[in-house]
């Protein structure tokens, strides 16, 4: 049975858009990868680079859960086309520790019992990182203000802030 062109594009329309090559480079190292170009950076992580420590909250871009850097800067990983991300350097939890080490933010969430559920914790790492990186972290007022787009649900935002002045306040200022 031949198929028509018109039959074709019905099919090809239900189906999406065929996959493209991308080159993503995330923690450091180079991927090349096969990805539909509609696929956001954070179903790239989780589905095809098993990266799994970035979260899906909502899926919208208001709870933070699946806060990245791309070259340094806090992004929604969930509101990201993991397309725009080539060229660019993609840094997740996973690789925020050092040789094995804890980073100083993730050992003072820990030691100050700064998570609860531990579902919003990746995203809440990554932007008290990046905040102290913005110099943003001056009073607990900037802090909340700073911190505002990753919610936790679980309402441990004491224990975060009392985190993210530990580390603002030690010597390596968060590294």
């Amino acid at each position: 049975m031949a198929i028509n062109q018109s039959t074709a594009a019905a099919v090809n329309s239900v189906r999406g858009p065929a996959s493209e090559p991308v080159n993503l480079t995330v923690n450091g190292s180079g991927h090349a990868i096969e990805l539909e170009p509609r696929v956001s950076l954070l179903d790239a992580l989780r589905e095809h680079l098993d990266l799994t420590g970035t979260k899906k909250g909502c899926d919208q871009g208001t709870c933070g859960a699946c806060t990245v850097w791309m070259d340094g800067r806090r992004v929604l990983s969930c509101l990201t086309m993991a397309y725009s991300c080539e060229g660019h350097e993609v840094t997740t939890i996973e690789g925020v520790a050092q040789d094995g080490e804890l980073h100083p933010m993730q050992q003072a969430f820990v030691d100050h019992d700064a998570f609860q559920c531990g579902f919003c914790t990746p995203g809440q790492i990554m932007s008290a990182i990046a905040l102290l990186r913005e110099g943003n972290a001056g009073t607990d007022e900037e802090i909340a203000e700073h911190m505002s787009g990753n919610l936790c649900r679980c309402a441990a935002y004491p224990n975060i802030h009392a985190a993210i002045r530990e580390v603002r306040d030690a010597d390596d200022g968060g590294r």
